[in-house]
């Protein structure tokens, strides 16, 4: 893999990157949980811009700008309807058109929370498998980022996406072995 992956604890719309994913509706309205505080630190201006492209459909992506954060831009991650609820297809979905938007927009680094855990009512297990698994997938990609940093709210999260990465990681150094010595995936 040409980039990395970094789990850390903290809160999303205070990391200085090229982008943050918001865990967004399809109608890109930003109302509570994640999309809530992209919407009271960024400002209006988000919003604004959400309105201008929105609706979109569950699992496709939107780009705006980051209005008042330190990243340049913010992807909206479609992963459920308003008030409905994430399922694995379009938690994978969303995530993956929100990092193919984050090459094409020339980002580099990229900070995305566990899309449809919160309000999406999505396992956090599952949440967590789904998401490392897109961003292991989008790092052995020809156009990788550089970084891929999955921004946790409050330890428990942290942990359930620390021990999926750790299991992604046994499973790859598994499968080497067993290709044998001098043989790369």
């Amino acid at each position: 893999m040409a980039g990395r992956i970094a789990i850390c604890e903290g809160d999303l719309t205070e990391q200085a990157v090229d982008a943050i994913v918001n865990a967004a509706n399809s109608a890109l309205v930003l109302g509570a949980g994640v999309a809530g505080a992209i919407r009271a630190k960024g400002g209006p201006s988000i919003q604004s811009e959400c309105d201008a492209i929105g609706p979109i459909e569950v699992g496709d992506a939107a780009v705006t700008g980051a209005g008042d954060l330190p990243a340049r831009y913010v992807i909206h991650a479609a992963g459920m309807a308003p008030g409905g609820s994430a399922s694995e297809e379009s938690i994978r979905k969303s995530v993956r058109r929100s990092l193919e938007l984050a090459v094409r927009h020339g980002c580099r680094t990229v900070a995305i929370p566990a899309i449809g855990a919160g309000i999406g009512g999505f396992s956090a297990q599952r949440c967590a498998e789904i998401l490392i698994e897109e961003a292991r997938a989008q790092l052995r990609g020809p156009e990788a980022l550089e970084e891929i940093r999955f921004v946790l709210f409050g330890e428990p999260m942290y942990r359930v996406f620390e021990m999926a990465h750790d299991a992604a990681r046994v499973r790859e150094q598994m499968e080497r072995l067993r290709r044998g010595p001098g043989r790369s995936l």
